[in-house]
């Protein structure tokens, strides 16, 4: 078996690009307020229904006047931004450097650029006050179980996580039950935080309710946009 040369950047060179990655986005979103993160694959085709969900939740979001976060690339990142943008929303696009994933995609009123897994991650989280999650491969599953991970363990504030797919999901659901949940790695609750649902309007009006009440609770008018 033949062992390819691993090249790897040392610690010391990686730590100033992500701290600057991070400064950057926190100063571009810090004037734009809380958004909703959206994540999904990049290799879901324009024609596959889910492309076709999370445009409409973007364009939703837009409308409700919630600025829309998404991954920047193809596929249900690109759907979101699109669904945002055309609807003259607030389309937050955090693009990062891919082999497979050539250029961002053309709905972002505002464009962010990352080398690094850890600072975009930690963008999103940051800056978000609600996650929606559509399927999804790795980098989706990552998304969602760090979320749900800075949640449980309150290490970001309490925010609706919800899957859009139900035949998608059920079954890894169905799984934590049965696995995680019946051998107490995790608590009996700890999936109240989940919301599953294919309804754009249940989906909407959960958001809308949880931020407006989160915005009161805080007397924070920037989760919610005039």
């Amino acid at each position: 078996m033949t062992i390819s040369k691993v090249v790897r950047t040392p610690a010391h060179q990686q730590i100033p690009v992500i701290m600057s990655e991070m400064q950057i986005a926190a100063q571009t979103l810090q004037e734009i307020g809380w958004g909703v993160s959206i994540f999904g694959s990049a290799r879901t085709p324009v024609d596959s229904p889910y492309y076709a969900l999370s445009e409409q939740l973007g364009r939703r979001l837009a409308q409700a006047g919630l600025p829309v976060i998404a991954g920047g690339g193809p596929g249900i990142m690109e759907a979101a931004n699109k669904g945002a943008y055309n609807a003259g929303g607030t389309s937050i696009g955090l693009n990062i450097k891919l082999a497979h994933e050539k250029k961002p995609n053309l709905y972002q009123t505002h464009s962010l650029h990352f080398e690094y897994f850890v600072s975009r991650k930690a963008t999103f989280f940051m800056h978000s006050a609600a996650y929606i999650a559509l399927p999804g491969g790795f980098g989706t599953l990552d998304e969602l179980f760090e979320v749900m991970t800075l949640i449980q363990t309150r290490k970001v504030p309490p925010a609706p996580v919800i899957l859009v797919g139900v035949q998608f999901w059920s079954g890894l659901i169905d799984w934590i039950k049965e696995q995680l949940t019946t051998n107490c790695y995790i608590d009996a609750n700890s999936l109240e935080m989940l919301t599953i649902s294919d309804d754009v309007d249940v989906i909407v009006r959960q958001v809308e309710n949880f931020c407006a009440a989160y915005s009161e609770q805080l007397g924070d008018t920037a989760i919610m946009p005039e």
